[in-house]
């Protein structure tokens, strides 16, 4: 959906202390323009946005996120499977790739958005408690639930989809800015192939496979 290799997003962030960084170096001295330089270049990397190549199997679920794997466990999800499910935490670190995909091709069946606070995106009351925004994704296999959670340093998840929209497995959907976490849940008929600690990619790691038709 957003093929730029830097998200429109962090345009205006780049753009500012890109000035800055000119101001300072011919009004103050140059080698003070090398910290907002230096900020300048890490936003950029911040908001790359980079081409993955997305395995092509309806049985598959890939990453929703850049990140580690902080967690795998069995839950009940009431929000959308309303049934037991399993559920995968992602973690994404600042140097991590911010931009979300969708896990499966699907129509989004559900979507919801929450404000909140901002803890640390790692502690297990982030999910509850945090700005979070969820979609649950339907396909004739399968649905699940992903949720963007944002962090301590987050102030705005973006969504560039709504109720109703059909997204390719892979496709981008959305961002969380400076710091987050992704969980995704999914059926008990998935063998999940990660663990916690692994690193995963958004759209190319695959995260489990559907065990039964």
């Amino acid at each position: 959906m957003v093929k730029n290799p830097i998200v429109k997003e962090g345009y205006i962030y780049i753009a500012v202390l890109g000035l800055i960084t000119v101001i300072v170096a011919l009004a103050i001295n140059p080698y003070w323009s090398i910290i907002p330089g230096v900020l300048m270049a890490f936003v950029t990397f911040f908001f790359r946005n980079p081409n993955r190549t997305v395995p092509n199997d309806d049985n598959l679920i890939v990453s929703p996120a850049d990140g580690k794997v902080m967690s795998v466990c069995k839950v009940y999800d009431d929000q959308f499977l309303n049934e037991d499910g399993i559920k995968v935490t992602i973690f994404l670190s600042v140097f991590d790739v911010h931009v979300n995909r969708s896990p499966i091709s699907g129509e989004i069946k559900f979507q919801q958005y929450t404000c909140g606070r901002f803890k640390p995106a790692y502690k297990e009351s982030a999910a509850c408690e945090n700005e979070r925004h969820a979609i649950g994704l339907e396909n004739s296999k399968m649905r699940v639930l992903v949720t963007q959670i944002a962090g301590i340093l987050a102030r705005r998840i973006v969504s560039w989809v709504t109720l109703g929209t059909i997204l390719q497995q892979g496709e981008r959907y959305g961002l969380i800015k400076f710091g987050s976490c992704t969980e995704l849940i999914v059926p008990t008929t998935v063998d999940i192939l990660v663990k916690k600690g692994d690193r995963v990619k958004g759209g190319k790691t695959i995260i489990g496979r559907l065990t039964e038709e």
